[in-house]
């Protein structure tokens, strides 16, 4: 490079004070790339390097720019038990760096509270996580909030869980899975590409909800401009409260409604074949609520795949008038699972394993027949492994 070139060349504190008006993420990112550029003091700097450096700065500028500019219309369906506390969850998010946000299932926290940060202006320097426990959770959610701001996924709403990720920079709300975060936190270690992290779920207490809120705590030490948001149903608040230094509670439960419980034993009960038994139980209340409840759908609860096919054999082999049966388990297709949410004529038999209880509201339901099993994780000792 010849002198005229190395005095043209800017020095380091020119190029640093450009870096602003970008992500967090890009922020650390440009300011360690340009510190590897300057690293040798009687080297030479590179023309064509900083250039690349500050086309990489326009993108991340114009990046930050879009995601400013963009701000989508937002409304909140009134009758959602969370719409009432819009403003109480508002004020509190901006004066805490916690809050827990306490719910039943169909409360509306997990749709909402996505939509109630990015009014509040987060999303822009950062993008906003919200986390599911299980991939099905986190397809359906992004595809319900993207519908509510009239978009498809993959614009202001990404998704990404394991072996399938949609969305761009520009995405302001990401939903994906407890594990995904969990692995984007070894090549991330502050969560620099976040500004606000929603932990849906948090009453599941699963190994890595548990782990992420610890790792939440000691990062939030470091980080004064994060927010965090746990939502759990009314179970351990106070629990999630005190290990975040007494965040607030804010309680979004709605009305409830009396539920008629009625209880039906198995044909056979001394029969070692409990599939076969549980299987036929299923098909008998089914045609019980087909005699004496002609309109609305069902829900059935089963254990796994295994019983959820058979019971899918059967209710096929009993020939119900105008019924569409649709399983929902993990191993499905994301299409196949989407199917629960699709506009449909007659009535439909669900038959889910217990993600319909604890991650998903499947709309139409106005029946539900439970097995009586649910899988069960256990620690073996002889064995020294976990097993259903």
């Amino acid at each position: 490079m010849s002198t005229t070139d190395k005095q043209a060349a800017p020095d380091y504190p020119t190029l640093a004070a450009q870096i602003k008006h970008v992500s967090l993420l890009d922020k650390i990112r440009l300011k360690k790339q340009l510190q590897r550029l300057f690293r040798d003091k009687n080297k030479v700097v590179d023309l064509c390097k900083i250039t690349a450096w500050q086309q990489q700065l326009a993108r991340a500028q114009t990046i930050l720019q879009k995601r400013r500019e963009y701000q989508p219309d937002i409304h909140y369906p009134p009758e959602l038990p969370v719409s009432a506390r819009i403003e109480r969850i508002k004020t509190a998010f901006i004066k805490h760096p916690v809050i827990i946000v306490a719910g039943h299932t169909g409360s509306g926290k997990t749709t909402q509270l996505p939509k109630m940060c990015l009014q509040a202006g987060r999303g822009i320097g950062g993008q906003i996580a919200h986390t599911q426990p299980r991939r099905i959770a986190a397809r359906s959610v992004a595809a319900r909030i993207a519908q509510e701001l009239g978009e498809e996924v993959g614009n202001t709403v990404a998704c990404k869980v394991r072996f399938h990720h949609q969305g761009s920079p520009h995405s302001r709300v990401k939903l994906l899975t407890d594990g995904i975060l969990l692995a984007e936190i070894q090549t991330d270690p502050n969560l620099w590409q976040y500004d606000t992290i929603i932990v849906d779920e948090a009453h599941e207490r699963s190994l890595n909800i548990d782990f992420l809120l610890g790792y939440l705590k000691k990062l939030l030490r470091k980080r004064r401009d994060l927010k965090v948001i746990i939502t759990s149903a009314t179970i351990n608040t106070e629990q999630f409260s005190r290990f975040f230094d007494n965040a607030p509670i804010i309680e979004v439960s709605g009305k409830t409604w009396p539920v008629e419980i009625l209880y039906r034993q198995y044909p056979d009960p001394d029969n070692d074949n409990e599939i076969a038994d549980t299987t036929q139980a299923i098909v008998q209340a089914a045609r019980e609520l087909y005699r004496d409840h002609p309109a609305g759908d069902i829900l059935v609860f089963l254990s796994g795949e295994k019983e959820i096919r058979e019971a899918h054999k059967a209710l096929k082999a009993a020939s119900l008038r105008h019924t569409e049966i649709i399983p929902l388990y993990a191993r499905l297709s994301a299409q196949e699972q989407a199917r629960i949410f699709a506009p449909h004529t007659g009535r439909r038999i669900i038959l889910a394993t217990n993600i319909a209880e604890t991650s998903l509201t499947v709309p139409g339901i106005r029946y539900v027949i439970d097995s009586g099993y649910a899988k069960i994780s256990r620690y073996s000792v002889r064995s020294k492994i976990q097993h259903l």
